[in-house]
């Protein structure tokens, strides 16, 4: 089966912006529940817990900060590290096969690191026993714990040695973090708390996660795939002919888009959200699920996502696809409110978008409480 192939004579970079907000679940009737969208979603970006907590509560109408830590707590969604040496968001029986994909490339490209903090291979497996043995029939360790466990079997943990050894051990499926004590997770033995997971030849895995990824964050293109799971351009070009025929190809500029039929249907009867404003958590995957995010940020205002370059992206205002500013909490008590910092300041909401912008934060402020 031929995918098929859309070349409307206008689409605006707002347009796709709005697309990627409904294949993402942040436009219509959302995702039905916490396990749902994080698995939808495939991989959602999780270094900030707080953020990533909002991130899954943005793509579940009604849901309430306390559901999202359920799901962490119950294991119905894990956080660990499956690519980029980044933690994020998955599904328990998809993480084992992701971290399969992914593990030894990212090895191979911190080895120097590694052998700059003196980890070798024999230090890692010294842990792995030291660590699976405390934990064994179900214990739980806080990360402090853990590296004591570690210090007692002859292993340092000072200079990021200690979380080196425990991303390590993460990426090979030994260990993995659980449940939250507060606003930090503890450490379990992954196959006490991953009981079931899913095999997946290394062409067929790729596939999958492919078509997953471009259904969930369509319209992306084969490198914005490449680029977030930091898998070879040539393995992930030859897996995608297993599944082009279940994808649409859009055509902007000189790229090819792909997005699910489902979305890209949309187009017919005109894509919603044109009036609509999001007030996304630093790190969501609207912006940083695409090596390309010039569609929906204009390249001049990069630096106001990310000041100085330095890694830690700010909360974004979306407007109709685009994102136009920045916003904050002003406040910690129950009547703080959120406040947006636009990037042109001549260029105010006006009165729709303002009621939306405050449904927003509305909706923002019910959550934390919920």
């Amino acid at each position: 089966m031929a995918a098929e192939r859309i070349n409307p004579k206008l689409i605006t970079p707002r347009l796709m912006g709005r697309l990627r907000l409904a294949s993402q679940g942040l436009l219509g009737p959302g995702l039905g529940s916490v396990p749902e969208a994080v698995r939808w979603m495939t991989a959602s970006q999780a270094q900030d817990l707080q953020a990533a907590l909002w991130a899954v509560g943005l793509r579940v109408p009604g849901s309430g900060l306390s559901e999202v830590r359920a799901a962490l707590d119950n294991g119905s969604v894990v956080r660990s590290w499956p690519m980029r040496g980044t933690l994020h968001l998955v599904a328990p029986e998809d993480l084992r096969w992701m971290l399969d994909l992914t593990a030894e490339r990212l090895t191979r490209s911190i080895a120097g690191r590694h052998r700059e903090l003196d980890i070798a291979w024999t230090d890692i497996e010294k842990c792995r026993d030291a660590a699976l043995a405390q934990l064994a029939g179900g214990g739980a360790l806080s990360r402090t714990e853990l590296f004591a466990v570690f210090e007692a079997a002859g292993q340092p943990t000072t200079g990021q040695r200690g979380i080196h050894i425990l991303g390590t051990l993460c990426r090979h499926a030994w260990l993995v973090q659980g449940p939250l004590s507060g606003n930090q997770q503890l450490i379990v033995a992954f196959d006490d708390w991953i009981p079931e997971s899913r095999a997946l030849e290394r062409q067929e895995a790729i596939a999958e996660f492919m078509l997953r990824y471009l259904r969930s964050h369509g319209p992306a293109t084969l490198r914005d795939f490449a680029w977030w799971t930091q898998l070879p351009l040539t393995e992930v070009r030859a897996a995608f002919e297993q599944i082009r025929g279940q994808l649409v190809e859009l055509e902007s500029g000189d790229s090819s888009y792909w997005l699910s039929p489902e979305t890209a249907a949309l187009l017919d009867d005109g894509v919603p959200g044109q009036r609509s404003v999001h007030l996304l958590p630093g790190f969501d995957e609207f912006l940083l699920g695409y090596q390309d995010r010039s569609l929906v940020l204009a390249p001049e205002h990069g630096s106001r996502i990310v000041p100085g370059g330095n890694g830690v992206f700010k909360k974004t205002v979306v407007a109709g696809g685009e994102v136009i500013g920045t916003w904050g909490r002003a406040g910690t008590s129950r009547s703080a409110g959120v406040v947006p910092e636009l990037f042109d300041g001549t260029r105010p909401l006006g009165p729709a978008g303002q009621a939306a912008f405050s449904r927003a934060a509305g909706r923002y402020l019910a959550f934390l409480t919920t």
